[in-house]
């Protein structure tokens, strides 16, 4: 069966040309409202990005994500390793959270909010913009010869995107090792720190690949979420669609002519201008449905609306919009979806501030030393040795801390010392005994409960198991 020519689309992603071929995009310059408000919310989204990791909460670096030392910073809180339950929760929170906003509104994430599209289109294009010129302009350059014009550009733009993809490897550096490194390796120089260097041109490198060359292949190809939304979506997903009712009419679109009559001829308002497809930054045409390639960015609705202004017809021929609004006029509904998916978004959320008010400040690890059996010492008195770990989570040092048994009779004695410090998020390791009578006994191993003190106050409880001798005869 041949497939008709309008049905096309179906068959290939639309940066694919019919011998198998990369189709490289030029989009047209968009603007517009829409557009405008865009660029606040990226503006905004980047500086945040920029500012984070030098934002400073009780000390505390405001977004940190260290993963070689297993310590994150969300908001300024702080979490260890022994807090990585918390950090999947939040992970899982984000995950949800967006699954809701894909399923009610389409993929706005992407359009709005995603880094990669913020960084295509609010920074490097804009860039490209403004060296090379809008979409004919760019066409002309690149089937033009390698005269002095284009290497001028070309060389011009490659060098800015090279700087621009340093910065941007330099402030992920910072998300992963802390500004505070950052800046010392900075002072220290790169001699002193190849083995960084290293890696911040290799991820400088992949920067610039993405956003000089591979661009819009990722949110295509490489990006599942393009993917999870054709299982996310259903009819009453509001997206930027096109009225192909109000757009087609009874004869399908036209060209517009002057002082026409085009819904007594039953032609639809869409006048073929093809301006939606050319401002497009993955190369599709909006008119033939939702399509994986589809970002939200919303430069088709501004094009579309300037264009229906400009002919004297009704705006919103492109808009957010659901396919049963479109079909049936129906109204955005709250449906049982949408409810099932903020019912679990809200019961993640009240498990994790449960957790994060039931969070100690200090936590402590008594574990029996590997290997290492129980001694018998006079008065009938057992000993364990033991390895102790103990994690202050607060920007204060902790001093005079100490162990004592809260189970059991007997005592504590730490190798080195008596009563120990812990510095401000930081950890305290060290080596300990505990003996206890033998006659408090009553089998091989015994759980002990063992609290951590802080002068006399108890801060905070942790278990060990005790091994003695099977009978006491």
């Amino acid at each position: 069966m041949e497939t008709p020519e309008n049905e096309q689309f179906r068959d290939s992603i639309g940066t694919i040309n019919t011998e198998g071929k990369r189709a490289w995009v030029y989009p047209k310059k968009p603007w517009g409202r829409l557009y405008d408000y865009r660029k606040w919310v990226s503006y905004g989204l980047l500086l945040f990005l920029f500012s984070s990791p030098f934002i400073k909460i009780n000390g505390n670096q405001f977004l940190m994500f260290n993963i070689l030392e297993r310590r994150f910073n969300v908001f300024g809180f702080p979490f260890w390793p022994q807090d990585f339950h918390l950090f999947v929760i939040i992970m899982i929170i984000g995950v949800v959270f967006i699954t809701l906003f894909t399923v009610a509104f389409g993929r706005i994430f992407c359009g709005w909010i995603c880094p990669q599209t913020i960084f295509m289109e609010m920074v490097f294009r804009r860039i490209e913009y403004w060296i090379d010129g809008d979409r004919g302009a760019q066409i002309r350059l690149d089937k033009a010869p390698w005269n002095a014009e284009k290497i001028r550009k070309r060389v011009l733009k490659w060098f800015v995107f090279f700087l621009i993809s340093f910065l941007i490897a330099n402030i992920f550096l910072a998300y992963f090792i802390g500004s505070d490194r950052l800046i010392q390796y900075v002072v220290d120089g790169p001699a002193s720190h190849l083995s960084t260097l290293i890696s911040l041109l290799i991820f400088t490198g992949v920067f610039y690949f993405i956003f000089a060359w591979f661009r819009e292949q990722v949110c295509i190809i490489v990006c599942p979420y393009g993917r999870l939304q054709g299982a996310l979506l259903d009819t009453k997903s509001i997206v930027v669609a096109y009225d192909h009712k109000r757009g087609e009419g009874q004869n399908g679109r036209a060209k517009f002519r002057k002082k026409e009559d085009r819904s007594a001829l039953g032609k639809g308002d869409c006048i073929d201008c093809n301006q939606c497809v050319q401002v497009c930054p993955t190369g599709i045409d909006i008119r033939n449905g939702t399509q994986l390639e589809c970002v939200n960015c919303t430069a088709c609705i501004d094009i579309c609306n300037h264009m229906m202004e400009k002919v004297d017809l009704p705006k919103g021929l492109i808009r957010y919009a659901s396919e049963d609004n479109i079909e049936k006029k129906a109204k955005f509904k709250f449906n049982n979806r949408l409810k099932g998916y903020t019912a679990v978004l809200t019961i993640l959320i009240g498990v994790l501030t449960g957790m994060l008010f039931l969070r100690n400040d200090v936590e402590a690890t008594v574990l029996r030393l590997p290997g290492q059996l129980y001694e018998r010492k006079a008065d009938n008195i057992i000993s364990n040795v033991y390895t102790f770990k103990v994690v202050n989570k607060t920007v204060e040092d902790i001093a005079d801390m100490h162990f004592e048994l809260l189970s059991h009779k007997g005592k504590i004695e730490l190798v080195t010392h008596k009563n120990f410090t812990v510095k401000a998020q930081d950890i305290a390791e060290g080596t300990l005994f505990i003996e206890i009578n033998a006659a408090a006994l009553d089998k091989d191993k015994t759980k002990l409960n063992i609290g951590v003190y802080q002068h006399d106050k108890l801060i905070e409880t942790t278990q060990a198991n005790f091994l003695g001798p099977r009978s006491y005869n």
